[in-house]
């Protein structure tokens, strides 16, 4: 119930302006939203990779409504991976296809994501496209298939609380495509989204099993324990395989058990958010662990 209650108040845009107001709102989110400029998350990747962990950017932002916003957008990823390389820090970057176009048109999204990603190739670097709300999975999907053809540092998500995920796991390593595998963090109905824990993660450990099988490059991304402990057992079975395993996580999570896997010899990324609008993304953080709520509630009431 509080997580519905927490997604159903993440898509609130009255509640949005009026939380983004609050400095000690913005305060509280800095546990997991690593500033609201660049300079600041570039400075967060800094730290982080002198701790061994390597690092993807997102300029946080949700579905634009306009094409000069979506053209916007893609000038401000652009500009963050020129930073990157200026920079030399070890991050890519993650990218919300909504941001650049997708709710508005298929063709125009497709030219904003060729940009990014002739740039990310033009500096050695890679592009995660992130998996949103149901209705978005396949058209991000058929971009993403698209532009993979000519663009081999294009890597997908996909979220193994929908019932379709599996057929869509079986694609994406027949064609040893990149995989971040997530639980996810949208409301969705029955039918298309399994509603218990334990079938979450009964589907996280088989798409685990499949992606293991393949050539697939693969980010574990998962704060669950078991779910880390059922991939370690697996790259322990599958030794021989040659792609190569990640886990990741996300900035300000779990920080113990990131440091944990670096120091056991684990490849680790931590996803790092930055930008203003950092409301719908911190409150799906809410809504994911009742952790990082009780972190939000101690912290306010100690002020």
């Amino acid at each position: 119930m509080l997580r519905s209650v927490l997604l159903y108040l993440s898509e609130q845009k009255g509640l949005q302006e009026f939380i983004l107001r609050r400095r000690l709102a913005r305060r509280v989110s800095r546990r997991f939203v690593a500033g609201e400029t660049l300079d600041e998350a570039i400075q967060v990747t800094r730290d982080l990779n002198a701790r061994g962990m390597d690092v993807t950017l997102d300029h946080l932002g949700e579905s634009v409504e306009r094409e000069d916003q979506a053209g916007k957008a893609t000038d401000d990823y652009i500009a963050i991976l020129e930073r990157i390389s200026r920079g030399k820090v070890r991050a890519g970057i993650s990218i919300k296809l909504t941001q650049i176009g997708l709710a508005i048109d298929h063709d125009l999204c497709r030219r904003n994501l060729r940009r990014v990603a002739e740039a990310a190739r033009d500096y050695g670097n890679f592009v995660r496209i992130d998996m949103e709300a149901s209705q978005y999975v396949q058209p991000t999907l058929d971009l993403f298939y698209e532009l993979n053809r000519e663009f081999k540092n294009l890597g997908a998500v996909i979220q193994s609380y929908l019932r379709r995920s599996e057929g869509d796991i079986r694609e994406l390593a027949a064609r040893g495509a990149s995989v971040r595998l997530c639980k996810g963090a949208y409301k969705e109905p029955p039918e298309l989204a399994f509603q218990k824990k334990k079938e979450v993660d009964a589907s996280y450990v088989q798409l685990l099993e499949i992606l293991m099988e393949s050539e697939s490059p693969l980010a574990v991304a998962t704060h669950d324990s078991r779910m880390i402990g059922a991939a370690k057992r697996l790259v322990r079975d599958h030794s021989n395989r040659e792609a190569p395993v990640e886990f990741q996580m996300l900035y300000g999570v779990r920080r113990d058990l990131q440091a944990r896997l670096v120091e056991e010899g684990y490849r680790v990324r931590v996803y790092v958010p930055y930008g203003t609008q950092w409301y719908p993304y911190f409150m799906r953080r809410m809504a994911e662990r009742p952790a990082n709520l009780l972190f939000v509630l101690r912290a306010l009431k100690g002020k």
